[in-house]
Formats: structure tokens, C-alpha cells, sequence
């Protein structure tokens, strides 16, 4: 996994959880959702990008 998709990964999980906290605060279901649905795109990218990793060693 490069350096570069960690970042990009971390960047959408961090900006998921904003969202997520935002919705909550404003009863925003649809932005809780939404900050919910960044949060799991980018925990499969990263799984993802580690069974890339064990392929690879």
C-alpha cells in the first residue's frame, strides 16, 4: 500500500467521521449517513489495498 492511498484513505475516513458528527449535530440523517457510507469506502479500500500488499510479499 503506498504512502499515497494511506493519506487518501485516512484523508475520506477522517472526512466521513466530520460528516457523521455533523449530521448528528443537525439531525441530518441523510449527512450522518452519508459521513457513514465515506467511513466504510474507505475501511474497503484499505483492506483492500492490504490483501494487494500480502499478494505481494
Amino acid at each position: 500500500m503506498g504512502l499515497d492511498d494511506k493519506l487518501k484513505n485516512s484523508a475520506q475516513n477522517l472526512q466521513g467521521k466530520g460528516k457523521e458528527a455533523a449530521g448528528k449535530a443537525t439531525d441530518d440523517e441523510r449527512l450522518e449517513a452519508e459521513g457513514k457510507g465515506d467511513q466504510v469506502s474507505a475501511n474497503l479500500k484499505q483492506a483492500g489495498e492490504k490483501v494487494k500488499d500480502a499478494f505481494k510479499n
